[in-house]
């Protein structure tokens, strides 16, 4: 794959793991209590300014564009990257005043449910937290620049000093509540998102690409004739990256709504469901995009459509039974990674039936990921912005109901069916304008491969509400003195032997080709398209 590749693969598999060893200690000191919620309320005004503007055109327009540049004219590429970074920089600094004034507006906005004091401690975590934005936006424009002269190590290093200083935050600061933990988050932000790219990018480092400068030259600047076509190529995909953000954000605003608790556990829950959704879906968009785009820009609507399609059943054949083996052992890999401290076993009781209703979401995020990319492939922006905000503002009355109705379960039943709508109506338009031909088999696979994981799953979902009461009794004195993370780490594992068997068997009669994906995976990457471009999408 690439020492790149693997750089940044590396990065953000411990990443992840960062970011549970992070909700880890917070669970552990709180549990999923009124301060949490108050914490994880806290970075909805935040998370969305980031999603809005540093996740919605870095990666995909402003490096192509500055890398032509460069290439063609070495100080005008400057001029352009600078006007780029002011104007990033000035445009998040406003926002971000702004948001700060208003900060206790917002508190009320976006914790609806909370009493006004819990709205207040809203408020002040807010004005700690807001200011790390005006990091955020400025370092990814540096962090691109390093990706352009193909050095990762800054800008991977990067989400591992941010939660370290998170973690490192709530550990030093006590007695103040949470507030050490919104303290690590400016902090993380100032040293790993700005500081570490920008002190990179001014170092030499490894011999550069041709035609890649060097260094950092900065100079005040607000004017480049490529702004505009940077704007126009960025507005669409500002507003669909957003749009799927806002699902993040309706899982905590209307949770507060559910009672004390609701927040964090639905916090909680999301943290592990959305460890599939990056290691297939995100996955799976990020390596099949540049294949796509250069069939896209061939005009090979057939190979298009195979590799489509090659992209879509190699992903299910991975996520349906990932699936079903995490909704089996939803339980006790929660009460793994969360359970202790603060955390008990009652919160880990009630977080496991949201964390299986999440899950069920997997297969429609591998789905709009992959089809989401096509899109972009075809350089069609705006038709997966648009497909998103209307599923987003029909959704929007519909949540008040569901928490009315079954509480924090009808929160996570509603984002599950948003997200499903949202894939139905991507891929209708789709179909619509392209044809079927990258869904040819999908049907007859889906039946297959939920037939086929059925009897493990119904097997494992034993194992985990009946093995508890009877390890007791088999080994009283092991059980006793195991701790209560091996107790559900045995479980898990006891779990996936019981899955794996049947469905191992079954697949090997009715469906080989899922037990020969790993084969076919490794031939994918190993091409050199995605060699080259891998890295470039996938920050």
């Amino acid at each position: 794959m690439g020492i790149a590749a693997l750089i940044m693969a590396g990065s953000v598999f411990l990443s992840r793991l960062m970011g549970l060893v992070r909700d880890k200690v917070v669970s552990w000191q709180f549990g999923a209590g009124a301060e949490s919620d108050v914490y994880f309320a806290a970075f909805v005004v935040p998370d969305f300014l980031n999603y809005l503007l540093a996740g919605g055109y870095i990666s995909i327009t402003l490096i192509p564009l500055l890398s032509k540049r460069f290439e063609e004219d070495e100080a005008d590429g400057w001029r352009f990257f600078s006007a780029v970074f002011w104007w990033a920089a000035l445009g998040i600094a406003a926002l971000t005043a702004v948001a700060w004034i208003f900060a206790p507006e917002l508190a009320r906005i976006v914790g609806p449910g909370f009493s006004p004091e819990k709205q207040a401690r809203l408020a002040h975590f807010l004005r700690i937290i807001l200011p790390a934005q005006v990091f955020f936006l400025p370092g990814a424009c540096v962090s691109a620049l390093l990706y352009i002269r193909k050095q990762f190590l800054a800008p991977a290093l990067t989400p591992l000093i941010y939660n370290g200083c998170i973690i490192a935050g709530g550990l030093l600061v006590t007695g103040r509540g949470m507030e050490g933990f919104c303290w690590g988050v400016l902090f993380g932000a100032a040293l790993g998102s700005f500081l570490l790219p920008v002190v990179a990018a001014r170092s030499s480092g490894s011999p550069l690409p041709e035609g890649i400068p060097a260094g950092l030259r900065l100079r005040f600047n607000l004017r480049h004739p490529l702004l505009k076509r940077l704007l126009l190529l960025a507005l669409p995909l500002m507003l669909g990256v957003s749009i799927v953000a806002m699902d993040e954000q309706f899982v905590r605003i209307f949770g507060s709504m559910a009672g004390e608790g609701a927040v964090s556990l639905l916090s909680y829950a999301r943290r592990i469901m959305l460890v599939p959704v990056g290691v297939v879906a995100q996955a799976a968009g990020v390596a099949s995009f540049p294949f796509l785009a250069a069939l896209a820009a061939r005009g090979d609507d057939a190979g298009f459509d195979k590799t489509l399609g090659t992209a879509l059943r190699g992903s299910m054949l991975v996520v349906i039974p990932l699936t079903a083996y995490m909704m089996a052992v939803a339980l006790p890999t929660l009460g793994f990674i969360f359970e202790g401290g603060r955390f008990s076993a009652e919160e880990t009781i009630l977080a496991a039936p949201l964390l299986q209703i999440l899950l069920l979401s997997v297969p429609f995020w591998v789905v709009q990921q992959v089809i989401g990319r096509a899109f972009y492939a075809r350089q069609n922006t705006l038709t997966p912005a648009i497909v998103g905000t209307v599923a987003t503002l029909a959704a929007l009355p519909v949540y008040p109901l569901a928490v009315k109705l079954w509480g924090a379960f009808g929160v996570a039943m509603l984002t599950t069916l948003c997200l499903f709508v949202y894939t139905l109506a991507l891929s209708w338009f789709w179909i619509r304008k392209h044809g079927t031909g990258a869904f040819d088999g999908m049907g007859h696979l889906l039946l297959k491969g939920f037939l086929l994981v059925l009897p493990g799953t119904l097997l494992a979902f034993f194992a985990v509400y009946g093995l508890p009461g009877r390890l007791p009794l088999w080994f009283p004195s092991l059980y006793a003195y195991l701790p209560a993370a091996m107790r559900h780490a045995a479980i898990c594992g006891i779990a996936g032997v019981i899955f794996a068997v049947p469905y191992l068997l079954l697949a090997k009669l009715f469906m080989p080709e899922a037990l020969s994906l790993r084969r076919k995976l490794k031939m994918f990457i190993r091409l050199k398209c995605l060699r080259q471009k891998l890295v470039i999408f996938i920050c």
